[in-house]
């Protein structure tokens, strides 16, 4: 039978790491990247006895290619710890591994806030309604970004899967805000070291197209006002990543105290 490997990669996550692995019991082997863990995560993976690797890991794509590298699987499925895999989605997945003739499918997710699914909105760097999380082994490709990296696959791409994976976004607004704030940190270093967009008002177009992508076209006007929240943050996205790349850069060092060091 063709061979699954589940992978995750965390960060003190041993609120929510329990029951995503008590999920995943369908796959033949959980592999659990441990990226600078200080709390229970590694215990709670012992105990369901996941393949540990452990190691700092600033990139995304680093830390997800580590956990491919370690995978004995045939095919690979992508799980974050605030993520759950259901019985329906766990089945349909496992009918569509043997004799498959593509590299990797897209998955449905389903985000909530709290108890509240929102379907409509969802775009950007801000959310995803559909994620490329099933491939096989090795045929995948991660991007150098922080946040979001880009991807690339080696093989064709075979017909979505119909089940969802259920992920919890947050619990209320403070935890949409904190991402908002956790992703546009991200970016700014990445435009610091790789170049970009920063200037103000091309980055104000860029958020004003986003939110009106967010909100009207992909209708995030239907989810009443955690719509409207979904699409200011994805408008504000751009341009608070390019005002903290330059208002959060470290400053220059004056020539008198590079001189005082060189004396």
């Amino acid at each position: 039978m063709t061979k699954l490997s589940a992978v995750l990669c965390v960060h003190n996550e041993e609120r929510r790491l329990g029951p995503c692995l008590e999920a995943l019991r369908f796959a033949d082997e959980v592999v659990l990247v441990l990226d600078r863990c200080t709390d229970r995560s590694r215990a709670i993976g012992e105990a369901y006895g996941a393949v540990m690797v452990s190691g700092v890991f600033p990139l995304e794509g680093a830390r997800r290619a580590a956990g491919m590298a370690a995978a004995a699987g045939d095919w690979i499925l992508e799980v974050d710890a605030d993520e759950i895999v259901g019985a329906e989605l766990a089945a349909e997945i496992r009918r569509g591994l043997d004799g498959a003739q593509y590299a990797w499918r897209r998955t449905p997710v389903d985000n909530y806030v709290g108890g509240h699914l929102i379907r409509h909105g969802w775009g950007g760097a801000f959310g995803t309604t559909l994620a490329a999380r099933l491939y096989r082994n090795g045929v995948k490709r991660w991007g150098g970004e922080r946040v979001h990296p880009a991807v690339a696959f080696d093989g064709p791409e075979g017909p979505r899967l119909k089940n969802a994976i259920r992920h919890q976004f947050g619990n209320d607004v403070s935890d949409v805000l904190r991402r908002l704030d956790r992703y546009t940190q991200l970016r700014a270093q990445d435009l610091r070291e790789h170049g970009g967009k920063t200037g103000a008002m091309d980055n104000v177009w860029r958020g004003l197209r986003r939110f009106w992508k967010c909100y009207v076209k992909r209708g995030g006007w239907k989810e009443g006002g955690w719509g409207l929240l979904i699409a200011l943050m994805a408008g504000l996205y751009p341009l608070l990543s390019a005002l903290r790349a330059e208002l959060d850069a470290p400053p220059a060092e004056t020539e008198p105290a590079a001189l005082s060091r060189a004396a």
